[in-house]
Parts: C-alpha cells; structure tokens; sequence
C-alpha cells in the first residue's frame, strides 16, 4: 500500500475531511515503523500514528473499525482546539 491509497481510504470513510496532500496527509514513518495522519482545518494540525495493522487491515477490507475510531478521536480533537 501508499501513502495515497491510504488517504483516499480515509477520504473514502470520512468524506468531510477534504483533499489529500490539503486537508489530510500520511506518511509512513521508519523510526516508529507506523503510518502517521496529519489533519489540518484552517490554522490548525494534529498527528496520530496508526496502531501497527490497523491500516493493513482496513485496505484489505477485513476491518476499518479500529483506523476509523483513530481518525475519528483526531477529527474530533482538532474540532475542540482552539485557534
């Protein structure tokens, strides 16, 4: 899988986020062996590392619950911070 994939996974799951590469970004990171997610809504930005797996498995289509709650948790925190 890419980093491209996986944000239109995440697109595909949460429409209202917006454009990669603009709204939502990932990449992987080596030094944590993780895929990051980058959200950003006007002046704001949060990250999250997906739990080792978790995308693996929602790509193959076997279970996105556990990348939707972690999207979810961030989308919701980046609602609540401030400017």
């Amino acid at each position: 899988m890419d980093k491209n994939q996986l944000c239109n996974k995440i697109r595909t799951l949460y429409p209202d986020i917006g454009e990669c590469g603009i709204d939502v970004d990932v990449d992987y990171d080596d030094a944590n062996d993780r895929w990051t997610v980058n959200l950003k809504k006007d002046k704001k930005q949060l990250k999250t590392f997906l739990e080792p797996g978790d995308a693996d498995l929602c790509m193959e289509g076997k279970q996105c619950v556990s990348l939707g709650i972690e999207i979810n948790q961030l989308r919701d925190s980046l609602d609540r911070r401030p400017l």
